[in-house]
């Protein structure tokens, strides 16, 4: 059964809140005509279309996604808020033979003209091609995924791997159906697999505004059964929203991700008794492969919890030794719903049959306490080693962002000649009467003293990649200017620069 067959089966009965159900069929089934009429045309130059999605209209959007996961193709999940510098880069890649976008200005005008593109324009000429991921599966799913370099990268996957993701959800809940509350972008990991998992378990799906939610307009829903996801800093401006708290408390459970949760942002959840479950997971394995249940949390439990039943989590030294419970290293998943491959990194490659028998390793350090629950410490790249002691950013940045003067805030290190690195705070001032000795007073009894920045650095915004990733390498430029030295700028005594203004 196509996924196409499946949502007529499903429309039937109403399952969806704020699409119409009927409309996105058709939509779907236009879509798969053009995908059908390309194949038999004769003059087609791939062995099966190459699909750039860019619709921001969520019933565009599905109808698009169904289809084309319903054909042999290779299927480009894009941000709409894209400039032209990010289509650029992708159309060095790989040339599309279908654009599906409606009212983007800043796709080239070559993209919104299927066929046109020839080796001899000036954007892709001179460029190599990156070949696509084997043409034998139906379809190849490439969802954008986060990077510090500023390149596109997108992780592929299959039908296959994103509903093993889904029947692990379903099982770790201990639920038959899945009904999810979407407020997340659909071309994201995160809003694309509520989609998915209301669809393959025979859930509701909602489809709501965020900005209308955060009003403290509710959907039309019962909330008891429906799953919510969110990022902290949602959760945080929800607490800060006039919205309904019986709403919030009545969720099945409120999934908490993609970026670490600061410790008093969780325990005033508590205190509201809102139904939170951490979770841990990323784009290469489709989402969580660990997620603390809201009882656990609201009993005091902490941590990312314990794995789903479709993964297995490790821990080992760097040399890849396994390490007893308790103890900190390097964090390995094995999971059916990992990835194939990257594009256009394509090294790690595997046929997805057997692609879960590999170790995905995230550059995440953290442990497995004796109960089996996992514990996050930060990425192991982003480590920084100041007099001796191992300063983990994740954790510096949650501090800092639960007091009030932080809108944003970006911690690393810099070279330092008498401690070897030195930490360097960068972070957007929340309101005109932040100052550096506001958040030091704020963290300091929150956090050792060799772990407190040794300089701030103000900014207006931080450098941040499409799918809002901290560009690391553009803000240690920007750092070495502002302390003006760019080879050593520890050597530089400063410890509050004002943001441009």
């Amino acid at each position: 059964m196509t996924p196409l067959d499946l949502v007529r089966q499903r429309s039937i009965k109403p399952w969806l809140v704020g699409v119409d159900r009927t409309q996105l069929l058709e939509f779907a089934q236009e879509r798969v005509d053009q995908l059908q009429d390309y194949d038999r045309s004769p003059s087609n130059s791939t062995d099966r279309p190459v699909i750039f999605l860019a619709e921001r209209d969520p019933l565009r959007f599905l109808a698009s996604f169904i289809a084309a996961s319903s054909q042999p193709s290779a299927l480009f999940l894009c941000n709409p808020d894209w400039r032209t510098q990010e289509w650029q880069q992708l159309y060095r890649l790989v040339t599309p033979t279908h654009v599906w976008s409606q009212g983007l200005p800043e796709i080239p005008l070559l993209a919104i003209q299927p066929g046109a593109i020839a080796p001899s324009d000036p954007l892709i000429a001179g460029q190599p091609r990156v070949s696509l991921p084997n043409s034998d599966r139906a379809c190849s799913i490439l969802i954008p995924t986060g990077g510090t370099s500023g390149q596109l990268r997108f992780a592929v996957h299959t039908w296959e791997t994103l509903r093993a993701s889904v029947l692990g959800m379903q099982a770790h809940f201990g639920v038959d159906r899945i009904h999810s509350l979407c407020v997340l972008p659909l071309y994201h990991v995160s809003g694309l697999m509520q989609f998915l998992r209301s669809l393959l378990t025979g859930g509701q799906l909602c489809i709501h505004d965020w900005k209308r939610l955060e009003s403290g307009q509710l959907p039309p829903i019962s909330p008891e059964d429906f799953f919510l996801s969110l990022v902290p800093t949602q959760l945080q401006r929800l607490m800060q929203a006039e919205i309904d708290p019986v709403f919030l408390r009545s969720l099945r459970a409120i999934l908490l991700g993609g970026a670490p949760a600061w410790e008093g942002l969780l325990q005033e959840a508590r205190s509201r008794q809102w139904p939170i479950a951490p979770t841990y997971g990323m784009t290469e394995t489709a989402s969580q492969v660990a997620t603390l249940k809201p009882a656990e949390f609201l009993a005091g439990k902490t941590g990312a919890g314990r794995p789903l039943p479709h993964a297995q989590i490790t821990i080992h030294t760097p040399t890849g030794e396994p390490v007893p419970a308790g103890t900190v290293g390097t964090i390995a998943i094995h999971t059916r719903s990992r990835m194939v491959s990257y594009f256009p990194d394509r090294a790690i490659e595997r046929d997805s049959d057997v692609s879960h028998l590999e170790p995905f390793i995230p550059d995440d350090v953290g442990y497995l306490d004796n109960e089996g629950y996992l514990h996050l410490l930060g990425r192991a790249s982003d480590k920084i080693i100041t007099g001796g002691e191992n300063v983990f950013p994740a954790e510096v940045e949650a501090v800092i962002r639960s007091t009030p003067w932080v809108q944003d805030v970006c911690v690393l290190g810099i070279d330092d000649p008498t401690w070897g690195q030195s930490v360097v705070a960068v972070y957007v001032p929340s309101q005109p009467e932040a100052t550096t000795e506001a958040i030091q007073g704020a963290i300091t009894h929150q956090l050792s003293r060799y772990k407190q920045p040794k300089k701030w650095i103000a900014l207006d915004q931080l450098p941040r990649n499409p799918q809002g990733k901290i560009n690391r390498s553009v803000l240690h430029s920007l750092i070495a200017a502002r302390l003006g030295n760019p080879v050593n700028p520890a050597t530089i005594s400063s410890e509050y620069i004002p943001p441009d203004r």
